[in-house]
């Protein structure tokens, strides 16, 4: 089995639209949740989301839009793009330039892309009353394709000009995290060198109101008091959009390019709840057969992870579950510490997977962990997991990633330094 290593990061996202600005956010625990006019105006309960700054979407005339001066694209780019997309270019255009690699090695035979995005709600509705309303006659192929829920995959796949492997992944929240231990597995078994992953989602009404309705999403004010993981009064998640990239690579094709490690992609796990279509067991028992399958993978006992950046949303069930599941897996006197770096983000639902690896490679290169945020009361249920109310300045040998998602999908990935 190759071993396989992370050379690249990109960001866009609430807390910072490149990898120094989310750095420094991380260290100095600064939310980038605020209060959304648009969403306000559109219901009377949630108010506050993880915001990406710098981007405008104000029509679905991509010609209105607008992004920070370094983003280029072209207008006939933009014709099939979605606002995912737009996020998700970006980000990997930084993560090949940290990377160091040239266009050659982008579009080889041996470089691939798995992505993971719910689509853009918006723009698929602006598509079916096209359809519906004008007619498929008057109905424009770009307009066809920003309805589509692969829209992300179908764009970069042709905006990258990528040879190798491509896959859109949906697996609700836990998607990027599929995306990314499937495509290890791809490199470990030497069907391809390099690896893009990529998570993205849109921050617009559309994508949040539907969990409003669901009554999941905080409905605080405040964005110093939302959302909360772990603490007792949390009162529900808020979302965010963006875009996150990571280059993985064979670490014998990184070392001959002399390209920089973050870190090594150990192993990963994933299981299922088999027991709702929104709730969570309850006993955490697929979140937690999900991290003792990562751990095998890895070939790591328990006691050598010292970080875990948990999938925690700040939802009571979601919260408890995963308490649940963290004290059946992590038993012994080694306890590693635990916090939600959503806290700060907010939840970026198929994002997430990947915007909490790049996280944690962040942790394992710069020597810190990032601390669970905005925590007044520690929820009781948290007796005997190390809760990081304030930043840890040790650096971590080993960290997990965990990621779940409706119906119950559950996924486990281990960093480790090189």
């Amino acid at each position: 089995m190759k071993r396989v290593v992370v050379t690249g990061l990109g960001f866009i996202s609430s807390i910072g639209n490149n990898r120094a600005a989310v750095l420094e956010s991380l260290r100095e625990g600064r939310s980038g949740i605020e209060f959304m006019p648009e969403l306000a105006a559109a219901n009377d309960r949630v108010k506050l989301a993880g915001t990406v700054k710098g981007f405008t979407f104000p029509t679905a005339d991509p010609l209105d839009w607008t992004f920070p001066p370094n983003v280029q694209i072209s207008r006939a780019q933009l014709r099939t793009l979605v606002p995912n997309a737009v996020f998700a270019i970006a980000a990997m255009e930084e993560a090949i330039r940290d990377a160091k690699l040239d266009p050659a090695l982008v579009s080889a035979p041996q470089t691939g892309l798995y992505c993971a995005s719910a689509g853009s709600a918006w723009m698929t509705h602006v598509a079916i009353e096209s359809v519906l309303t004008r007619g498929p006659a008057r109905t424009s192929a770009p307009t066809v394709v920003t309805g589509m829920p692969n829209s992300l995959h179908l764009n970069l796949t042709a905006k990258f000009a990528i040879k190798g492997a491509s896959v859109g992944f949906s697996s609700a929240c836990a998607s990027s995290a599929h995306a990314l231990g499937s495509a290890c597995d791809l490199i470990r078994m030497g069907r391809q060198k390099i690896m893009f992953v990529v998570g993205a989602e849109d921050c617009h009404p559309c994508n949040i109101l539907p969990f409003a309705s669901l009554r999941a999403l905080s409905v605080q004010t405040d964005p110093a008091l939302a959302p909360r993981p772990f603490d007792v009064n949390r009162d529900g998640f808020l979302i965010t959009g963006g875009g996150t990239a990571l280059v993985l690579e064979d670490a014998e094709h990184a070392a001959a390019r002399g390209a920089t490690v973050y870190a090594e992609v150990k192993g990963w796990g994933q299981a299922s709840d088999g027991y709702d279509v929104v709730a969570p067991d309850p006993t955490g028992s697929g979140l937690a057969r999900a991290m003792t399958n990562a751990l095998q993978d890895a070939g790591l006992e328990s006691s050598a992870i010292d970080y875990i950046n948990a999938h925690a949303t700040a939802t009571t069930a979601g919260d408890l579950a995963e308490l649940s599941a963290l004290k059946s897996v992590f038993t012994g006197e080694a306890k590693p510490k635990v916090s939600s770096t959503k806290a700060l983000t907010g939840h970026g639902l198929s994002l997430a997977g990947a915007l909490e690896a790049g996280i944690c490679c962040l942790a394992l290169r710069e020597g810190f962990m990032p601390a669970s945020a905005k925590i007044q009361q520690l929820d009781p249920a948290c007796e005997g997991i190390s809760i990081l109310t304030e930043r840890c300045d040790e650096a971590p040998g080993a960290v997990m990633s965990n990621s779940s998602g409706f119906g119950g999908a559950n996924v486990a990935l281990i960093f480790s330094a090189t």
